[in-house]
């Protein structure tokens, strides 16, 4: 009996991972042959490429299908539109029609770059589905035919049963979990910062050094959300008029972490003779929130701390204290617990449809940056030409297949950046191997088949180990390649022909085609995360400036939202350094607009002004001594009680400026 429970014991494990990839092997499976049933009895032409947008949009998540499929369905629309109108324009204009779609194709690589997630897709869909639907109009050199809008409708309409096929089947056999995932994942994200938060105020606190990684991976995996909440808006219909709740939630989390990493500031200076007065801030801190099961308290009782949460921040704010060290440290442990809060309540409405939702926030104005998009364009457009250059000296007969197959890897791997070269070099190796796969399920197999079941069960016996085999952690983008092009290459039709030097001419062409896209990575190569981030860094030190020169709108909300929206930008891997003088110009940022606020209730608009315009001329020296000069002004008036914790929070917040300033002073000067 041991023995038997020791057995189970192992294999168990090994059943319950290997379940959910078996199923979807088996969707992906069914998908493609639903689509190819449905294109054979409509007898459409090519209903391989129903099969291939079956497998396409088959993905592991029913939400991250129901997107794509919805992304690819419009960018399936406005890409025959497209090639619908260039051909109409230059119908007897080769060089034109040919330089249009690559002039189209580049316009929608620099929108894929510029968009996120489904909506990033569906421009690029845009892009290459304009080359693919006008594989079949093209000649032997790349001149438009007469019947382009027929065949524009039919592979259109192949393109669109291959979607509604993969929807239905993910539909009808996956009830999906994305909202379950995303709320599991802000809980252990909220008590995660709560818990590590409260045991470094337990502690006394901890010093900048011991926090600042936990602050770093903490940030990166709030970065990491947002595929997370694309699959969620695509699986559950009532989050889509909910996207401002899904942002309230992730900006809470910033806002923790900024409140977290002001307090730490404090603590790590603060004088042995306040810290047994901090230790009433301490004992406000709610101590739900400080135990090491607060994972569980967030994933179940999460509107139960939006109250607790909120109450502590109001006696916190509101709790007299004699330095602004201790005014700071009170302010920044406050703005952390707002923050989760926040986040507490944007969690409840997100288990609860029911609930209404209070959170209405405009979004701020938002500046991308577009070179990253113009060296996609660039790229696109250098790839495309040349390979039309190429179709039209030698003629080749398939010079169509191998431009489509260009198009879709330099377009659908632009918004990768750095991992664009080795996506299109693993789909390469995954085309390469298809076709020998094809070539042999083609001829060896298939001449035996007389019923569309027998093609169908021969499909199954490589489908679904494909699909398996795409869900692994070794080599996934090769496996997704060889399930997603299987289909396209061995064509299965309702006459088929066994043409094996056509076959391998096909199959060389996309192999070409593909390979052109990775080499075009290699020549023209996206920016490195180094300097994507160098260059958000940039951008916020600009916007950082313009606002302490008075140049930027000073509303609070719209500066955080802002630099909310670049940390979304930030790429995966980014040092902890950098993150950090992130977070000090967002901190610094909020920090001037609630000194102006302070400096117009002592009427001490031009000090704060002359101080904040050496920030924004980049001479932190000078504005440190103006800052110094401020303050001490500010502890030698004497007030009422009222005014004297506006003084109190004055300072403190002078006290923040000025730490940020004598850390990061030469980086915001331009010297670093």
């Amino acid at each position: 009996m041991d023995v038997a429970r020791s057995d189970a014991s192992l294999w168990l494990p090994a059943v319950r991972a290997l379940t959910p990839k078996i199923l979807f092997g088996l969707r992906l499976w069914i998908a493609v042959s639903l689509a190819l049933y449905v294109a054979f009895w409509l007898e459409l032409d090519n209903a391989y490429w129903a099969a291939t947008s079956a497998a396409i949009v088959c993905q592991p998540s029913v939400g991250a299908s129901l997107r794509r499929g919805a992304a690819r369905m419009v960018g399936t629309v406005v890409g025959a539109a497209a090639i619908v109108a260039l051909t109409a324009c230059f119908a007897q204009d080769r060089v034109a029609f040919l330089l249009g779609m690559a002039i189209w194709g580049s316009a929608c690589a620099f929108m894929a770059s510029l968009l996120r997630d489904s909506a990033s897709y569906g421009a690029a869909l845009a892009g290459f589905t304009a080359v693919i639907v006008a594989g079949d109009a093209l000649g032997a050199t790349g001149g438009p035919g007469s019947d382009a809008f027929m065949l524009v409708i039919t592979r259109a309409s192949e393109i669109c049963i291959g979607i509604a096929s993969a929807t239905v089947v993910l539909a009808s056999t996956d009830l999906g979990n994305a909202r379950r995932r995303l709320a599991s994942e802000l809980a252990a994200l909220a008590g995660d910062i709560s818990h590590r938060f409260g045991r470094s105020l337990t502690q006394g606190g901890a010093s900048e050094g011991d926090t600042r990684p936990t602050r770093h991976a903490l940030a990166t995996r709030i970065v990491a959300l947002s595929p997370l909440v694309d699959e969620a808006l695509g699986e559950v219909s009532d989050l889509r008029h909910r996207v401002a709740t899904l942002r309230a939630a992730t900006e809470g989390l910033v806002a923790a972490l900024s409140g977290w990493r002001a307090a730490a500031n404090c603590l790590e200076e603060l004088p042995q003779e306040d810290r047994r007065e901090a230790e009433a801030i301490f004992r406000l801190y709610p101590a739900p929130l400080r135990l090491p099961l607060a994972n569980s308290l967030w994933a179940g009782h999460s509107d139960s701390l939006i109250g607790i949460c909120s109450g502590a921040a109001r006696a916190l704010v509101a709790l007299p204290v004699r330095t602004p060290s201790l005014r700071l440290l009170a302010d920044g442990t406050a703005q952390a617990l707002r923050g989760l809060s926040q986040t507490a309540s944007a969690l409840t409405a997100l288990v609860d449809p029911a609930r209404a939702v209070p959170y209405r926030r405009r979004l701020p104005w938002y500046r991308p940056d577009l070179l990253p998009a113009f060296i996609a364009a660039l790229r696109v457009l250098m790839t495309i030409v040349a390979l039309e250059l190429v179709w039209i000296v030698t003629a080749w007969p398939n010079g169509a297949w191998a431009l489509s197959f260009a198009a879709i890897g330099v377009i659908l791997f632009s918004p990768r950046e750095a991992q664009a070269y080795s996506e299109a070099r693993a789909f390469t190796l995954g085309l390469g191997l298809a076709v020998a796969l094809a070539a042999i399920v083609r001829f060896a197999v298939l001449p035996g088949m007389e019923t569309f079941v027998g093609l169908s069960l021969v499909m199954g016996c490589v489908l679904v180990p494909l699909g398996i085999l795409s869900l692994q952690p070794w080599q996934t983008s090769v496996f997704k390649s060889l399930a997603i092009f299987f289909c396209i290459l061995l064509a299965p039709a309702n006459q088929m022909t066994f043409d094996t030097a056509q076959y391998y001419n096909e199959g060389l062409a996309v192999v070409v085609g593909m390979g052109s896209a990775a080499i075009g990575f290699l020549l023209l190569p996206p920016l490195s995360p180094a300097g994507r981030v160098s260059r958000i860094l940039d951008v916020t030190l600009r916007d950082l400036r313009r606002l302490a020169a008075g140049g930027q709108c000073g509303c609070l909300r719209d500066w955080e939202s802002r630099l909310y929206r670049l940390l979304a930008d930030m790429p995966a891997v980014v040092d902890a350094e950098r993150l950090a003088r992130f977070v000090a110009m967002l901190s610094m940022g909020s920090t001037i607009i609630r000194l102006r606020r302070l400096a117009r209730r002592f009427k001490m608009e031009t000090e704060i002004e002359t101080a904040f315009a050496a920030v924004a001329e980049g001479r932190s020296a000078t504005a440190m001594s103006h800052l110094a000069a401020m303050e001490r002004a500010l502890r030698q008036s004497s007030k009422g009680e009222a005014d004297g914790i506006a003084i109190v929070r004055a300072c403190g917040a002078i006290h923040a400026a000025l730490h940020t300033l004598s850390r990061y002073g030469n980086y915001f000067d331009g010297l670093e």
